[in-house]
């Protein structure tokens, strides 16, 4: 993966990102950085509709559903950009997604850090074999347990 210089100004935010920070894992920090950068307009932060999807789902089944409406209200209010689907999105996902053994939604949310020539923030080991097509900001992967 092209290594993050820390000079970008564009961001992406995986759904993993995202649940580090509510998880207040190894790496929320970072997370919470970039959201403050974001919130002072020094930075753009970019989030995939299915980015929102993957949050309430996970949370819905691990926590129950009033802590997933509660994360998806805060992922709403946070100074990000939603971005929805289009025609040029889904061409970048659809050559990922061929290319490459990835889930339907890491091929979204990376053809979303392509398309915007953003950095990649993430603690998903999927994205390493992309490694020559975007930028990445990986947060320390979870300790197995």
């Amino acid at each position: 993966m092209k290594k993050q210089d820390g000079k970008s100004r564009n961001y992406v935010l995986d759904s993993t990102a995202f649940l580090t920070m509510f998880e207040d894992e190894a790496g929320a920090d970072t997370v919470q950085d970039l959201l403050d950068r974001a919130n002072k307009s020094k930075i753009l932060v970019f989030v995939s509709f299915v980015t929102f999807t993957e949050i309430f789902y996970i949370t819905l089944r691990e926590k129950g559903e009033e802590e997933a409406q509660k994360r998806t209200k805060l992922t709403d209010a946070l100074a990000t950009t939603r971005i929805e689907s289009s025609k040029e999105l889904s061409l970048i996902a659809g050559r990922l997604k061929a290319a490459y053994r990835l889930s339907f939604a890491d091929a979204w949310i990376a053809a979303t850090a392509i398309f915007y020539d953003a950095t990649l923030v993430h603690k998903d080991p999927e994205f390493q074999q992309l490694e020559d097509k975007l930028k990445a900001l990986k947060l320390p992967y979870k300790e197995k347990e």
